[in-house]
This record gives structure tokens, sequence and C-alpha cells, in this order.
């Protein structure tokens, strides 16, 4: 949606935990043989409506987490949790991966598999219906995911824009 801005300005006093997604091996050929090194793709959030994620590479595992932590701490979205889940249902689309993330009632769980798993559980919410349609590359499982809470827009702001009450947004 044009126009959002949910960019976080500092993480000086976020607490943030990070989660690994993904680490894939990589290999490069040389003409004094095969070069190996490694992928991560990590997720940080402080699991209270702030998320970002990040890809590190580098020769050794730890290494590529660490990269992958701070280039994650880079790029933080603010997302709106409501009562332990997602104010609507979004629909979320990079490159093959499509996303479908729908509210759901309190005690159901976070009903999602893998790499949609990890990002809907490090930006807080506890209870929610998530759906991967298409690819189920983890790199853009991720992106998608986040994209998707990047478009969701908070009972209050919808009820700011509409002039009417928070109350009114969840009835009509």
């Amino acid at each position: 949606m044009a126009g959002v801005n949910n960019r976080v300005k500092s993480t000086n006093d976020i607490e943030l935990k990070d989660r690994l997604v993904a680490i894939n091996r990589v290999t490069k050929v040389t003409k004094g043989g095969r070069t190996f090194s490694f992928a991560a793709i990590v997720v940080v959030g402080n699991e209270d409506g702030i998320i970002g994620w990040g890809l590190g590479k580098a020769g050794e595992v730890t290494t590529a987490i660490a990269k992958g932590v701070e280039a994650a701490k880079k790029n933080l979205i603010r997302v709106p949790v409501h009562k332990g889940t997602i104010p609507h249902e979004q629909l979320a689309k990079f490159g093959g991966a499509q996303v479908l993330i729908k509210p759901a009632s309190h005690g159901t769980g976070v009903k999602a598999g893998g790499a949609m798993r990890a990002v809907l559980e490090s930006v807080g919410i506890t209870d929610v219906l998530a759906k991967s349609k298409g690819s189920s590359n983890p790199h853009n499982l991720v992106k998608a995911t986040i994209a998707a809470l990047s478009e969701l827009r908070s009972p209050m702001t919808v009820a700011q824009n509409r002039g009417v009450s928070v109350e009114k947004v969840f009835k009509g």
C-alpha cells in the first residue's frame, strides 16, 4: 500500500531475538577445486510487533548467521498486532511464493509452516492461520510473509481514516 510508513527508526532500546530460517551451502568451482560457502537467512523480532529479515553470506556458518542478523537489524518494520492476531486477512506475493494470512480466534495457535512460522512467531503473533501457495523457497517465503505483514493496517488507523470509532470498524 502506497503511503504507509511503518519503518522502525532506531534499534537502540529494542530487545531483538534472532531465528535462523534456512542455511544453504553453495559451491563455487574453481581451477583449484570446489570452494564452499554458506548463505543464511535470518529473521529478528522483539515478539511485540517489530520484525526484520536479513541474508548473510560467508565461508563459515556462524559468520554467515552473524552477518544475517546485522542485515536484519537494518530493515526493521512495525506490524500491527491486535490481541495476539492480525487485524485482517492479507495476501502477498514475492517471486514464486504467495502467502495468505488470516486472523484467528484466541487459542488457535500459529498454523503455519517452516519459514512463515519463524516470521510470524518473531513478530509476536500467537493466533493466525497461514497458507503458502506456490514456491516453498524459504527466501521468497520470508519476503512474501514480511510483505503481507507490512501491508496490514491497524484498526485505529482504519477508524481514523473512515472517521468512525474502532468498534464500528469491527462491526461494519
